[in-house]
């Protein structure tokens, strides 16, 4: 970390846990100032290899139990399809990379390039295709009335246009369309669109945290300006990070969700009324973050409701 007065390289010469953060007190060499700083404390291990392994294998094993040919992922210049991209490629079995430019800011875009080039000096079984989808999107929004037009919808209507792209190339080479959610995303805050981003076949990394990705990606060598970009949908026309959008970080919700898995927190409500937690006002402000929108997305991360009128059972 730099200096904030003379932006020289400081150095740790003390630190402490204490409530899920670390707590570290850092010196400057050049002008000696001291300050301290505060980050979320990772706490979990993760044997990397072996989970990659892991993956792989079970990519393999659904290409052998279904009979279907490869894999198609939409890259977006982002860290969890570079992740997953890269998985699939790994596999040895065929793996189309998609990039589907829709108004998308031009260094996501550069940033996929460059992906998919790494992949293919890697790899031999990489296919790439760029489909501009922005004249196709503002074809069919000019045909709207205005009262289908409110942002979030037509944001989500952009993920969902991308997911039809990938399912066509799916449909016409006999392959798996490959989800790029983590367990974060898609089982903590449910931060992904209905039948947009959220469909797929098959979810390899929708087990793994946030911070666990970046480690995989840490393995492969992913390039490094992909690994140091600010997680990003890519969908909105201010490219306004995901941090932005959520207000947490992803460390955050990461503690928010481990929190809840160890004390039991089930629910907003249940939190609510749980006394003596001994946490500070910020945690209490990512919990509040954290279960809001595990409990207003539950619709996403379950089946439709049926209507159950059993008039069909056996007399």
């Amino acid at each position: 970390m730099k200096c904030p007065i003379c932006n020289s390289i400081t150095r740790v010469y003390d630190s402490r846990i204490k409530s899920n953060f670390i707590y570290r007190r850092r010196e400057c060499p050049e002008c000696e100032c001291r300050f301290s700083t505060k980050e979320v404390y990772k706490e979990t291990y993760m044997d990397t290899t072996n989970i990659v392994k892991r993956i792989k294998l079970w990519l393999i094993g659904q290409i052998k139990e279904t009979g279907l040919k490869g894999f198609v992922i939409g890259v977006s210049g982002g860290i969890d399809s570079a992740v997953t991209s890269t998985l699939c490629a790994d596999t040895g079995y065929p793996t189309m990379c998609i990039r589907m430019p829709l108004n998308s800011s031009s260094n996501s875009l550069k940033r996929a390039e460059e992906h998919v080039k790494w992949l293919i000096k890697k790899y031999s079984n990489i296919t790439d295709f760029e489909v501009d989808l922005g004249p196709s999107f503002e074809f069919y929004i000019r045909n709207l009335p205005e009262e289908a037009k409110k942002e979030l919808a037509l944001i989500n209507t952009k993920s969902r246009l991308r997911m039809i792209t990938l399912y066509n190339f799916a449909g016409s080479n006999e392959y798996f369309v490959v989800g790029t959610g983590n367990k974060i995303e898609d089982y903590g805050i449910g931060y992904f669109t209905k039948f947009g981003d959220g469909a797929c076949d098959l979810s390899p990394i929708g087990d793994l945290k946030k911070s666990q990705v970046y480690d995989i990606a840490k393995y492969f060598g992913i390039i490094e300006s992909i690994q140091s970009a600010k997680p990003c949908d890519g969908l909105w026309n201010d490219n306004r990070s995901d941090e932005e959008t959520i207000g947490a970080t992803y460390e955050e919700l990461e503690w928010a969700m481990d929190f809840c898995e160890k004390n039991r927190i089930e629910s907003l409500f249940q939190y609510k009324k749980m006394e003596n937690l001994f946490i500070s006002k910020k945690q209490k402000k990512i919990l509040d973050i954290y279960l809001s929108r595990h409990e207003k997305n539950q619709h996403k991360m379950k089946m439709p409701p049926i209507c159950l009128l059993n008039i069909n059972k056996e007399k």
